[in-house]
């Protein structure tokens, strides 16, 4: 009776044994050729810089040297990307700075998963910004899956996005693909200073913990005094309270969801002399969430056009003279952003 019943167990496990020994398997093969790598990165920042100003009380010029500390990023991450044809990896390490305009290609170099995920802390001209990208692209021979998150803080971006898309192989180089896409954006038609007026900015400012001495000059909430008079106040560091309490207040709202219709296209032609890479996506349709802040609501239509593509082209026109030109470009929710480089390289020989 109990071989039988150890017999049973053993007969039972087998199908779980299985499976895991098949999630292991599967396991291994995604981090096959991954890396994982970390980086601490730093250069210079902008020279010291005097700046002049004259004593309201004395008369007096007095000189102020404005230092900004240096530049530095602390790079962490995993990536496991397949480079394409005319691409050439550009370091021994990963340390974090690479960057190709080919990672935001709808398809990649290979069928399967491929993916990066990369957290930066970093100081750049004196300010300190988290920098996240991170993304999951599954490529099949009719379907594709992508998401992706990107913060840039020194550009105040960030954004969520996921797509599953058929995909139409008219060619081998050429392909068309359609499908849903979610995004997440950020609060639209949101103004907490809308109606206000005069002492209400002042008002905002001392809840803020902003406060006013004796001698007239306006201290911050860790007791720096960053105006010396009402003067100063008003032109310079009011707006700027009022800059960080509008952002203050909009972080409390949720993002908006958004669900889009996605179209677009694919291009890849490699030669030694030629390449040209082209890839584009259209969002002309959306749900509407019914959120109070959404983007629909916000200009009160659910028909409005996003779009992202990009370009990457090469030709080596003789031994000596060679042609590029990359870029890739994003309008989305009626803001853009963009990178491109052009230009050309003369070898002599």
């Amino acid at each position: 009776m109990k071989k039988l019943l150890i017999t049973l167990i053993l007969f039972c496990c087998i199908p779980f044994l299985s499976q895991a020994q098949q999630l292991k398997d599967w396991g291994k093969k995604q981090l096959k050729f991954a890396t994982f790598y970390t980086a601490v990165t730093g250069n210079n920042s902008l020279a010291d810089v005097s700046v002049y100003s004259i004593n309201p009380y004395s008369g007096i010029l007095e000189e102020n040297i404005e230092s900004t500390p240096f530049d530095y990023t602390f790079a962490f991450g995993v990536r496991k990307i397949a480079r394409l044809d005319y691409e050439n990896r550009k370091n021994v390490f990963y340390d974090g700075t690479e960057t190709s305009v080919s990672d935001a290609a709808t398809v990649g170099n290979v069928e399967g998963l491929e993916y990066l995920f990369e957290f930066d802390y970093k100081r750049q001209q004196g300010r300190k910004f988290v920098d996240q990208q991170h993304f999951l692209r599954y490529v099949h021979d009719h379907w594709i899956l992508k998401v992706e998150y990107v913060q840039d803080g020194f550009a105040d971006l960030k954004y969520f996005e996921s797509s599953q898309r058929y995909r139409y192989n008219i060619a081998k180089e050429f392909s068309l693909n359609a499908g849903l896409v979610q995004r997440f954006s950020e609060p639209y038609g949101f103004d907490p200073l809308d109606g206000l007026v005069g002492a209400d900015f002042t008002n905002i400012a001392i809840d803020q913990g902003y406060t006013t001495n004796f001698e007239g000059e306006w201290v911050n909430p860790e007791g720096e005094v960053i105006a010396e008079n009402n003067i100063v106040w008003n032109a310079v560091a009011l707006p700027n309270v009022l800059n960080e309490y509008v952002e203050q207040e909009r972080e409390t709202l949720p993002n908006q969801w958004n669900y889009s219709l996605v179209i677009g296209y694919d291009y890849y032609h490699y030669t030694k002399t030629f390449w040209f890479h082209s890839w584009a996506s259209v969002l002309p349709l959306h749900v509407s969430t019914k959120n109070e802040y959404s983007y629909s609501n916000f200009i009160d239509g659910n028909t409005w056009f996003d779009y992202t593509g990009g370009l990457i082209l090469g030709w080596q026109v003789n031994k000596r003279l060679g042609l590029f030109s990359e870029g890739k470009y994003h309008k989305y929710w009626n803001r853009t952003w963009h990178d491109f480089s052009v230009g050309f390289n003369y070898r002599i020989i």
